[in-house]
């Protein structure tokens, strides 16, 4: 596994080699300078000993000065280098996350969960910039101090440097101790962040529900439970912490103690110099705070693993829902055969998981201009098979041809292009009303965009609105009634001007009179095929066919007028909703 994450890091960093190995050179550089610093400071000291020359101090000082300020700039190069480098990964890897994605299908990010996959293309990225970046620094200025500093310390006096760095062992024995522990609380805390994030997110959507039910303490108890994990999450994280960083200051300060006490002796032996002396407290010094922070690099680092196998996790899962590897030619089929026939051929779908099968062997064909209704009742699968007629849901090859053409072998940007699918939950966005309507075709003119209004029945209420088309309709439509909201997400489909157009239920939250308007103004147009799911079994009498659905199944299928001749599903639903609606004529 930790060949892997390496690999995971190189391949985030190869795109920014240059930028890199430009920061490596610097940071050897700055230790180059750093090593040089005390071996000045020892010459000085040493030859004070000798004699004091005013001239010759300055000249020394001036010196130093110069190495320790080119040092401070070259440091500060290689810094914003390389945490530029992380920054760039941090905005490359969130714009790659979120495009990927955009290429899921909806049930998958659903399950889920939207707080989840926030809080991955969020706080796990965050974590992935600080280990490309500080981590990564760290550790590499770490190594390399120890790397130049250690010789110079030997050369000064082996046996006081193997002294005083003699409990680093410990340090790094400690650091080993306490990171698995670290890394296993750290990913608690991050799944902890992340459920409560997707609780947050989810009631923020369902608030209206929410409200309707009185479930305000309900759902305050259940946020507490989950903040209470996560602090509980936290503070366990944050003990090994508070524990283990005062251990590494603590042996770090040791160091420098023995460092002292041993080194008296050897200067009263004249075994040392005091200038060597000196440079040897310097070394130590600078050792002190790379050592000493080496904990909390580890701790970023491993953080920033646990994130990359996050992120990646997202990353490396494939959609069920793809273009096809060998796509039919678009070009003949848009220019000689563009007309809106759908055909199945005993067209069968099982969602993952499932027991059965939600659409089993259904086999039909829907002409060109033809305005057909599917019916039957709730649970009969007739959400599924208008969503597969978009590719909304997984279909095997050879079941389902859009001017015969296997929608499999489509690619889904030409075959959503074809095909409009109006929910009965039509999403609107936080932004004006006719930006929602145009959102199918954001370059649609304000003329189309009127007139698909109004073929959606949709300009009267406009009138009404204060700011007309730049009325703002707030967060998932909530400004909008819901007869209004479909009728903004049907104007969004009718703007489009595909040849199919599958209305999922899509009127019913729209009176009977409107629907009957919208559908009279919709079949004006002679070029468009028009499938409209509905419980509206008015509405669906006047359509050219209606196919009834039970169990998953097509059971019967004809004009209204000959299907409630025939004893079967279609009358049984008929003549239940008569009696409903007599029922609601007597009440009122």
């Amino acid at each position: 596994m930790a060949a892997l994450r390496l690999d995971l890091i190189g391949r985030y960093l190869r795109p920014h080699r240059r930028t890199v190995l430009l920061g490596a050179i610097a940071l050897v550089v700055v230790n180059m300078l750093r090593v040089t610093i005390p071996m000045e400071v020892r010459s000085v000291v040493d030859e004070l000993q000798e004699g004091f020359s005013y001239g010759a101090i300055l000249r020394q000082a001036g010196w130093v000065v110069l190495l320790a300020t080119t040092m401070g700039v070259i440091r500060l190069v290689s810094r914003q280098l390389i945490f530029g480098v992380g920054r760039q990964v941090e905005v490359e890897l969130r714009q790659r996350l979120f495009e990927h994605m955009l290429r899921q299908e909806p049930d998958w990010i659903q399950s889920k969960g939207s707080g989840e996959v926030i809080s991955r293309a969020t706080s796990d990225v965050e974590n992935i910039r600080r280990l490309l970046g500080f981590a990564i620094l760290s550790l590499t200025n770490t190594l390399l101090a120890y790397a130049l500093t250690l010789p110079a310390m030997l050369a000064i006096d082996p046996w006081l440097t193997l002294a005083a760095v003699g409990l680093y062992p410990v340090m790094l024995s400690t650091v080993r101790l306490f990171g698995g522990r670290m890394m296993r609380q750290k990913r608690v805390q991050q799944e902890e962040l992340s459920a409560l994030s997707n609780l947050i997110q989810e009631d923020l959507s369902g608030i209206g529900a929410i409200k309707i039910y009185g479930q305000e303490a309900s759902e305050q108890d259940a946020f507490a439970t989950r903040n209470r994990r996560y602090r509980d999450s936290a503070i366990r994280l944050a003990r090994t912490q508070s524990t283990l960083f005062p251990l590494l200051q603590g042996i770090s300060s040791m160091s420098v103690l023995l460092l002292l006490a041993i080194g008296s002796g050897q200067l009263e032996s004249g075994g040392l110099t005091i200038g060597g002396f000196v440079a040897l407290i310097l070394y130590v010094e600078q050792l002190v705070f790379p050592t000493a922070l080496l904990g909390f690099t580890l701790n970023t680092f491993q953080t920033g693993q646990v994130s990359l196998e996050r992120v990646e996790e997202l990353l490396q899962r494939e959609p069920e829902i793809k273009d096809p590897p060998d796509p039919w030619p678009a070009q003949p089929r848009r220019t000689n055969q563009r007309r809106g026939r759908f055909e199945a051929r005993d067209l069968t779908v099982r969602y993952q998981g499932a027991a059965q099968n939600t659409l089993n062997g259904l086999s039909f064909c829907i002409e060109p201009g033809e305005l057909v209704a599917v019916v039957g009742p709730v649970g009969c699968g007739k959400t599924t098979l208008a969503r597969a007629f978009g590719r909304m849901v997984p279909l095997e090859t050879g079941q389902l041809f859009l001017d015969g053409v296997d929608v499999t072998r489509m690619p889904l940007q030409e075959l959503r292009g074809d095909v409009a699918i109006v929910p009965q939950e039509g999403f609107l966005f936080t932004s004006t009303l006719a930006d929602n309507l145009r959102y199918g075709d954001p370059e649609a003119t304000d003329q189309r965009v009127e007139q698909a209004a109004g073929q959606a029945r949709l300009a009267d209420d406009i009138k009404g609105f204060p700011d007309g088309f730049d009325t703002i309709v707030g967060e998932r439509g909530i400004t909008l009634s819901g007869g209004q909201r479909q009728r903004t997400a049907l104007g969004r489909a009718l703007l489009m001007s595909t040849p199919v157009l599958v209305l999922d239920d899509a009127l019913a939250s729209v009176d009977n009179n409107t629907a009957a308007a919208i559908l009279d103004s919709i079949r004006a147009q002679d070029d468009r095929t028009i499938v409209m799911i509905s419980h509206q079994l008015s509405a669906a009498a006047a359509c050219d066919r209606i196919l009834v659905m039970e169990s998953g199944r097509i059971v019967q299928q004809g004009h209204h007028s000959a299907l409630i001749q025939q004893p079967g599903v279609y009358k049984r639903l008929w003549e239940r909703q008569q009696a409903a609606q007599q029922l609601d004529a007597m009440a009122s």
